[in-house]
Order: structure tokens, then C-alpha cells, then sequence
């Protein structure tokens, strides 16, 4: 059980949101987010999913030839069902977990920290991946189309990112405004391409797969148990973002639960609607992978033929794959405010800035993923490798706790909702393992080797957090007052206004109060000496020689010193220094009081204070 924190330190919990409280209309709830906001700006990685998920399974299946391609649809439709198992599933974990969390809040109440801070970990991991692989995919859209700007695709990337990262600064909701227009443009098409298509006997067109050479293997005919697990594995890739509305229930508008549960169905269905939809047409137009071209724009040219219609999808595929990286900016933050909640990351993660902005998880999820972007070198195909594995760890996690709620809750038909997160559980289970093993080589034990440092690291943030505890005293009943002699030094260069203001703050802080100045030019200190007693502040003068012109170090040794010969309780260092009105002002400090403040830091055990005055 870890130690409570003293009031600067702790993050202030928040009162759950059961769903039962009306929206008050008042300032912060209209900040948060409604059902179709929350589609906008939590379901974009999941939507943009349509556009890679699909293709992996074919690109499978293609080993096996134009026989296995016909096991598209049963695979999709295995997906669809466990797609509707998650969502089930994370109903319910909205529902008894109204704080946010998902995978993390499950295991934390019913499989252990450790096992909790691993699904943390994971989801971490994957909200990370999810920006990088979105923006990476987006902007390889954009340079298949205009080929010119592929040298530049890295400033693209970096570019999208910090467009996404400026709008989640001003917080989720206004984000979800942004988001709408390309989220249902992006639906309507998708819907349009199997609607459309569903009704023709014959490809429109077949343009755009004409003159790529296909991938598809010739004279193949078996299809094997490992050939369709790894089809199912691939497409699963598809179901990355499901668990994003658990993760941020607190964003959204009272009643929560019932939002946030509202937009969980609501996503589960447009998403198993589009991917069975899509799987569907595969098998009605006989399409095969080719180079160059994705199966979306196959689809798209056979649907609604090579006119405006292929176009607009293909541009909102690029705006949406480009934009999916707001789901991790939606769900990251809030899972990092849990974290930090509990001691396992520094608490400035918890601080919410205004129009509800977690602002420090967002830049942190900011920074990491410009990281990997330039590391990347802005190549998509380097990152998806490693993008699904996070996930279904959490699923996994997730469900596992499930299990073990219904069996401690026990409600009514408790056996059959924890079969069917039992369920869940094997075939997230399954897919990670495979998805492990299949693409270890490619960058998967770089994951494998990050996850358990992310859990040695939130584990040695608890540690120290518990050691502050400890020292604190807190918890306990504190001994009786006791006086204490203190003495204030405040070092000075010359008699000014600020002089002043520093020795009357000091006076009123301490018992005694000395200024120091430190003697680099004799004409000058002689000068300060004799307007000092003219002055006649009542407080003394301490010259401290020194030879190399420093300004921090002899300070310190002179503080050094007082704390070994004198018998004070505690000594503190007051150093006025002048606060610009405008920022471009800075340049023209000398950063005195700075240097000052890093010595005393760094070689003494003195308390410094930064009096500012504003000018």
C-alpha cells in the first residue's frame, strides 16, 4: 500500500463519474465530449484501420494463391466477432470503471500492480505507435500522390504532428470539432464503396490496379491452420483503438458512462459494418494485392469507378490516416493522469490545464513520437511491424480482469459474461502470441524489451515517490512546535530598489539577516562599503573575497561555512532579481540570480528563494 502524499505533491483525485449526475451546463462539461465527438476524436485510429486492415489479410492469404484469397470473408467475419467480444466487453469495463483506465483500471482492481503497470505499459506503447504509424501512413498516402514531396516526407510527418498536437492543446473537445468533418467523410465513403458495390455485378473499373504487377503466389492451393491464425492476427490490426473510449471516460459530458458506452457501440458497429462490408466486395470483384496500389483504392475504382468518386476517397483516406493519431491524444493523457495518480509517474502528469487539457501528457506523447518519426525516417513500413502488439496485451490483460470481476461481483448471469470474456481472452491471447512470433525479427523485441522497462520504470517512480512519503513523516501525528534560529542571506552588487525590497522581505523571514557581496573589484566594493553606511539599513555587510571572478561558488562556500561554525537551524538564501514584463526582455538579463541559485542547489543544503520583481 503506497504512502500518502502532502498536498504539493499528490494529484487531487476526482470524483467518479457514475453517470447518474445531469450536466450542469456550466464551464468544464462544455469542454468534454458528446457521442458523436467522441467518434471524432477517439474512434479515428480504429476508422483508419479500414484502410490497412483488410490489406493485411490478403496480403496473407495471397501466399496461398487465388484459394486462399477465398478465405477473406471467414477471417473478416472471425474478426467481426471478436471485435463485437471487445466491445461487449469494454461496455461493461466503461461501466465499472467510470474514471477511464480500460485495461489498466481492470487489472489494477483484480490482477495486481504489477500485472496492471504491464497493460499500462502496453497501452503506452501502442497510443505511441498509433501517432507515429498513423502520421507515417498518412503522409505516405500524400507522397504516393504528388511523388515530389517524398524527399520532405519526414518535415510532412513532423509537420501533421504538430497540426494535431496544437489543436489537442486547446483541448479534446474542440479537437472532436475538427476531426468530424474528415471522420464522416472518411464513413460515408467507405459505406458508399459497399453499398454501391453490393449492387454491381462487375467491376466499374479496373483501372487503378492496371499495369502493377500482382503479389499473389501462383498455383497454390492449400490454406493450413497457421496460414489462416496469421491471416486472423494480421487483420486484427484492424481492432487497434476499440479500447480508446474506455481509456478516456472521464472527457466526456455528464452522463459519462452512458456517453461513453453510446460511442463504444457505436464504433463497433460502423467498424464490423465497413470491414465485413469490404471483405465481402474482395470476394465479389476477385481482387488481388499488386504493388503500389492498396486494396481500399481497388476497391474504391471497382465500386464507384476512376471518376471524382475514387478521389475523394482516396483524399479522405489521407486526411483520416493522417488525423488517427488524435485517438492516442484523446486516451493517452488520461491514462497518464491515472499513473501519475497512483505514484507511478511524476505527478505534473496529472495537472489539468485549461478547456480540460492534460497539456504534459500531451506534449510527452508529442516529443516520443516525433522521436520515432525522425528515427524512422518517416517509413511506414518500419513501424507497423510493432503496431498491434501493445494492444492485445491490453486486450488480453483487460479481459483476464473481467473474468475475475464477474466471478467476485457475481450478478445476475455472471457465468456467461465472464465465457464470454474468457472467449475474448483466449483469442486476443492467440493473436498477440502470433503476431509476436511472426514479426520478432522485425522490430518486435524492441517492444518485448520495452515493456518491462516501462514497468521497471513506473515501479521506481512508485519507490521514490513512497521514499518522500517516508521522510515526510506522512501519516503520522507530527511532534510539537519548536522554535528555530534562522538566518537569511541576500547577496547584493549594488544599493538599489531591489535592494531594498530584498533585505525588508528577508527581515520578515528569519531571525538575523546578513548581505553579502562578493569583492572582484576593489574600487567597487570600497564604493558599495561607503554607500552602505551611509544608507544604514541596519543589516550587515559581508564582503567575500575571491580571486577568479566566480559569482555562485564563493556564495556557497560562504553558506558552507556559517552552517558548520554557527549554530543555526536553518539558513536561507534570498536573491532578489528583476522580472521582465515581456519575454523578448530576457535576453537582456545577466543571469545572475540563476547562476547564483544552481551553485547554492547543487553545494549546499541552504534554502533559496527567488524574490522576483516585476518590471
Amino acid at each position: 500500500m503506497s504512502s500518502p502524499l502532502p498536498p504539493a505533491l499528490a494529484a487531487e483525485p476526482e470524483p467518479p463519474d457514475t453517470g447518474a449526475a445531469a450536466s450542469d451546463g456550466g464551464g468544464d462539461d462544455r469542454h468534454r465530449l458528446t457521442v458523436s465527438g467522441g467518434l471524432a476524436a477517439l474512434s479515428l485510429d480504429a476508422m483508419a484501420s479500414v484502410a490497412y486492415g483488410p490489406e493485411s489479410i490478403v496480403l496473407v492469404l495471397a501466399a496461398a494463391g487465388a484459394y486462399g484469397l477465398g478465405f477473406t470473408l471467414p477471417v473478416t467475419v472471425a474478426i467481426a466477432v471478436l471485435l463485437a467480444v471487445l466491445v461487449a466487453s469494454y461496455r461493461q469495463v466503461i461501466a465499472a470503471f467510470p474514471d477511464g483506465g480500460g485495461s489498466y483500471a481492470v487489472a489494477k482492481a483484480h490482477l495486481g500492480r504489477r500485472t496492471a503497470l504491464t497493460a499500462a505499459a502496453s497501452l503506452v506503447i501502442d497510443y505511441v505507435l498509433n501517432v507515429a504509424v498513423s502520421v507515417t501512413a498518412g503522409v505516405a498516402a500524400l507522397t504516393s500522390a504528388v511523388p515530389g514531396l517524398y524527399e520532405d516526407r519526414v518535415w510532412l510527418c513532423l509537420g501533421v504532428l504538430a497540426l494535431v498536437t496544437a489543436v489537442n492543446l486547446r483541448g479534446i473537445a474542440e479537437s472532436a470539432r475538427w476531426f468530424m468533418a474528415p471522420t464522416a467523410v472518411f464513413v460515408l465513403s467507405i459505406l458508399a464503396i459497399v453499398v454501391v458495390g453490393l449492387f454491381r455485378d462487375a467491376p466499374a473499373s479496373t483501372e487503378a490496379a492496371t499495369g502493377h504487377a500482382s503479389v499473389l503466389t501462383e498455383n497454390a492451393t492449400t490454406v493450413g491452420a497457421l496460414l489462416l491464425l496469421k491471416a486472423f492476427a494480421a487483420g486484427c490490426s484492424a481492432l487497434t483503438g476499440v479500447e480508446a473510449v474506455a481509456n478516456a471516460v472521464p472527457s466526456f459530458r455528464t452522463p459519462g458512462v452512458k456517453r461513453a458506452q453510446r460511442t463504444e457501440v457505436a464504433l463497433g458497429a460502423l467498424l464490423g459494418v465497413m470491414l465485413i462490408g469490404l471483405a465481402v466486395l474482395i470476394g465479389r470483384f476477385h481482387l488481388q494485392p499488386v504493388e503500389g496500389v492498396t486494396v481500399l483504392a481497388q476497391l474504391a475504382d471497382a465500386s464507384l469507378g476512376h471518376g471524382a468518386g475514387f478521389y475523394v476517397v482516396q483524399f479522405a483516406t489521407v486526411v483520416l490516416l493522417g488525423l488517427a493519431a488524435n485517438t492516442s491524444f484523446g486516451g493517452l493523457p488520461v491514462l497518464l493522469h491515472l499513473l501519475a495518480r497512483d505514484n507511478h509517474l511524476p505527478h505534473v502528469f496529472a495537472l489539468r490545464a485549461d478547456r480540460q487539457v492534460h497539456r504534459h501528457g500531451v506534449l510527452f506523447l508529442a516529443a516520443v513520437s516525433a522521436v520515432l518519426l525522425v528515427a524512422s525516417g518517416g517509413d511506414v513500413n518500419s513501424l507497423v511491424p510493432l503496431f498491434a502488439i501493445g494492444v492485445f496485451v491490453g486486450f488480453t490483460v483487460c479481459q483476464v480482469g473481467m473474468v475475475r470481476h464477474w466471478h467476485l461481483a457475481r450478478p445476475a448471469r455472471w457465468r456467461a459474461k465472464a465465457a464470454l470474456n474468457g472467449f475474448g481472452a483466449l483469442l486476443t491471447g492467440t493473436a498477440a502470441l502470433v503476431v509476436t512470433g511472426t514479426k520478432f525479427t522485425e522490430g518486435a523485441w524492441g517492444v518485448c524489451l520495452a515493456l518491462p522497462l516501462l514497468v521497471l520504470l513506473f515501479e521506481a517512480v512508485h519507490r521514490s515517490y513512497a521514499r518522500i512519503g517516508e521522510r515526510l513523516e506522512l501519516g503520522r501525528v507530527p511532534g510539537p512546535l519548536t522554535p528555530q534560529r534562522s538566518l537569511v542571506v541576500v547577496p547584493v552588487t549594488a544599493i538599489t530598489r531591489l535592494t531594498r525590497d530584498g533585505l525588508s522581505a528577508a527581515l520578515s523571514l528569519g531571525d538575523e539577516v546578513m548581505a553579502v557581496t562578493v569583492v572582484h573589484d576593489p574600487a567597487e566594493t570600497e564604493t558599495l562599503r561607503r554607500d552602505w553606511e551611509l544608507w544604514a539599513p541596519g543589516v550587515p555587510l559581508v564582503e567575500i573575497p575571491d580571486g577568479h571572478r566566480r559569482l555562485g561558488q564563493p556564495i556557497a562556500d560562504f553558506v558552507n561555512e556559517l552552517a558548520t561554525e554557527h549554530a543555526y537551524d536553518r539558513l536561507t538564501v534570498l536573491i532578489p532579481e528583476v522580472e521582465p514584463a515581456r519575454p523578448w526582455q530576457r535576453a537582456l538579463q545577466n543571469r545572475r540570480g540563476a547562476v547564483i541559485d544552481r551553485a547554492l542547489r547543487r553545494h549546499t543544503d541552504a534554502v533559496v528563494c527567488r524574490l522576483r520583481m516585476r518590471m
